[in-house]
């Protein structure tokens, strides 16, 4: 599947930038047109003896135009992807002139064959030559830097798409461990509650499920934060069944703009931590855990305090925590701010998000 994935966005760029060839010739063609309406149509300009009131210049400027044209998409289509690209610079360079110089001589004889026609003196042929050899480098320079512009941007939209499909495939990924994690902390809840009472066990299964699909079908993208903390709650909720007395527990929630749209499953994985690595003292009141969330003007707060054995091992690390930043990275970058400290034998974690 991997390997599909990777040779089908490439071709979906690829297509995707097949949309934009016909705007583009559209523009080239309106330049060209605008740049011969210009000097033939709407103005009395005279160029080597060749003159608007005769009608002399149309013609020229015809021809003229279409070897400034020719020398433009030579750079663009051939000398530039075929020969400059592939490194072979002295080549390049030399049949660079070479063109320059045999269209430019082309032209000129072009030129001498009109002055016979409309009488105009052959002393302006070499002034024609050297103005041709001219206008027909500047005309190659900017086909050069023209299509070096071009191809430069095009790789970046490309390097960009790329970026956004990495984006998003390293989202999934993440995304997919999260469903193990919790299932695997959820049966873990399920089972300290079997034999002990076995009703408050089904009914706790019951709402296990309940978290399990909202996971499965309701978290694709972003979702309201009222569904997301209503989430959150309940996963309290079931965690504060399952340890009963053997813990205190605070939490609050509070929110004023349920509309607004969060990653899913960011704020669970704290809580989880929490859960799952508070202190286990025989004395219920020395387990702690406090929770506070509280969104207001589109930012939201979390913060996470549990006490835990300081004759452990730290709690930083897993899964779970690892998880849960690189996907505020990715989402958030610089939208959130993220602290987490051990002092004694409290953890704890501040988490602000810019909605």
């Amino acid at each position: 599947m991997m390997h599909t994935n990777k040779l089908y966005v490439p071709l979906q760029i690829m297509i995707k930038t097949k949309t934009y060839k016909i705007p583009l010739i559209v523009g080239h063609l309106l330049f060209w047109t605008l740049n011969y309406w210009f000097v033939v149509i709407a103005s009395d300009f005279e160029w080597n003896g060749f003159s608007y009131v005769n009608g002399s210049l149309a013609f020229a400027y015809a021809y003229g135009l279409f070897f400034n044209a020719l020398l433009f998409y030579i750079q663009v289509f051939w000398l530039f992807p075929k020969i400059y690209v592939p490194r072979k610079r002295l080549q390049f360079y030399v049949l660079s002139i070479t063109v320059i110089t045999v269209i430019s001589l082309l032209e000129t004889f072009i030129d001498y064959i009109m002055f016979g026609i409309y009488d105009i003196e052959t002393d302006l042929l070499v002034g024609s030559l050297i103005n041709n050899f001219i206008f027909h480098i500047i005309y190659s320079i900017a086909g050069f830097y023209y299509i070096l512009k071009f191809e430069y941007l095009k790789s970046e939209k490309i390097k960009q798409q790329l970026q956004e499909e990495n984006f998003k495939s390293e989202l999934k990924y993440l995304r997919a461990q999260l469903n193990p994690h919790f299932l695997f902390n959820g049966i873990n809840s399920v089972y300290h509650l079997i034999g002990k009472d076995n009703v408050l066990a089904k009914d706790t299964l019951h709402q296990f499920s309940g978290l399990l699909r909202y996971q499965l079908y309701e978290t694709n993208s972003h979702i309201t934060l009222e569904k997301e903390l209503d989430y959150v709650s309940q996963y309290i909720k079931i965690e504060e069944t399952r340890k009963g007395r053997d813990i205190r527990l605070r939490y609050t929630i509070s929110y004023k703009n349920g509309t607004k749209k969060i990653a899913p499953l960011l704020l669970i994985s704290f809580i989880e931590n929490a859960f799952k690595h508070c202190s286990n003292h025989e004395e219920g009141h020395l387990n702690t855990i406090s929770i506070d969330i509280i969104e207001v003007s589109g930012r939201i707060t979390l913060k996470v305090c549990n006490s835990f054995d300081a004759n452990v091992a730290t709690i930083t690390g897993g899964i779970g925590l690892t998880n849960v930043q690189r996907r505020l990275d990715l989402l958030y970058k610089d939208d959130y701010t993220l602290d987490i400290t051990q002092e004694k034998s409290i953890f704890k974690v501040h988490l602000v998000i810019n909605l």
